[in-house]
């Protein structure tokens, strides 16, 4: 539909084309792996299992265990699912993986796409905390991403902010409950808004589960993810791409331009939304690398993305941003 003030959702999508930072949270079975040129956007199903290539990862949990192997996977719950049958635990005691790093490294968090070449390190749930924050400020310097599976958790935490004040709050913590309104399985867009609409001058509760930490990994407190910083994903020579509808597939490392693009969407979904979400803000250069004006993309972005609302300004933001990265303008 043509740009106006604030489009509505479409109410006949009824799942994320992206649960992840990312994020793929589908329904396509298991193992489903194809070559790129055989799948479209809308995802076709899966081909014969012997005609799948067989990709064989790494991982281990991020506070320490013995090496196990997975396989067989096409979005992220599949991996966690894989995860938690290779050390014999729950997949919802998985909260984010990394990847190259057992470190809490924002930088380094697992999203759509991981390098057939990468180690995933997965983090589990530790210790339970419970908070009292003073709104003091009408913004409390969270970034807030989640796993695409249901858990929102802690990206960044500015400098300065409310909340860099409470020290007990770390990157890497799970949002599990404000002012105990229970929010697993809230999207993070959504937490980032429950935040930013709490009332000014009051104080508000925080339920908060951290990663389990090794003892070698206490360490001073994080900020995250810097905005700013380059943000590779992966480091193999070719990438595997969960996608929530139809099959994984594996592609090329990903290009300059779209790099820059991502980067760049990654940092308006940050100033706009409160998120940071390398899998949407990829899915939406993907979406208007061919389209020709904000119209033709603004529709797409309804089409392919239904269940975001996104306000007019950011899509135009959007558009420039991906325009920009094809000229060559940064």
């Amino acid at each position: 539909m043509p740009l106006g003030p604030w489009r509505k959702k479409n109410k006949s999508t009824k799942e994320h084309l992206v649960e992840n930072e990312e994020v793929g949270s589908g329904h396509a079975g298991a193992g489903s792996l194809a070559n790129k040129s055989s799948v479209n956007g809308a995802g076709l199903p899966p081909p014969p299992a012997n005609l799948r290539p067989k990709l064989v990862f790494h991982t281990q949990l991020a506070h320490g265990s013995p090496t196990g192997r997975i396989e067989g996977f096409s979005n992220v719950k599949e991996l966690y699912g894989k995860i938690a049958q290779a050390f014999n635990i729950s997949p919802p005691e998985i909260m984010f993986c990394t990847l190259n790093t057992h470190k809490i490294d924002m930088d380094k968090l697992l999203g759509g796409q991981i390098g057939l070449e990468d180690f995933i390190f997965a983090h589990i749930r530790g210790i339970k905390k419970e908070v009292e924050v003073h709104k003091s400020e009408d913004a409390l310097g969270l970034t807030i991403t989640d796993n695409g599976a249901g858990y929102a958790f802690i990206k960044r935490i500015k400098d300065g902010s409310v909340v860099d004040a409470v020290k007990v709050i770390n990157v890497g913590d799970h949002v599990q409950c404000i002012n105990g309104h229970n929010i697993v399985g809230t999207r993070h867009y959504e937490v980032a808004r429950m935040l930013k609409e709490l009332p000014k001058d009051k104080m508000f509760t925080l339920k908060l589960v951290e990663p389990m930490k090794a003892f070698e990994m206490l360490e001073p407190r994080s900020k995250g993810a810097k905005p700013a910083s380059e943000n590779k994903i992966g480091t193999g020579r070719g990438t595997l791409r969960l996608r929530s509808k139809g099959p994984a597939t594996v592609e090329e490392e990903p290009t300059e331009f779209e790099e820059k693009a991502v980067k760049k969407v990654d940092d308006l979904l940050e100033s706009y939304m409160g998120i940071r979400d390398t899998e949407l803000a990829a899915t939406m250069v993907e979406v208007g690398r061919d389209k020709n004006n904000p119209d033709e993309f603004a529709m797409a972005l309804d089409e392919t993305l239904g269940d975001f609302a996104f306000p007019d300004e950011f899509v135009f933001d959007v558009w420039g941003a991906i325009g920009d990265a094809k000229q060559g303008r940064f």
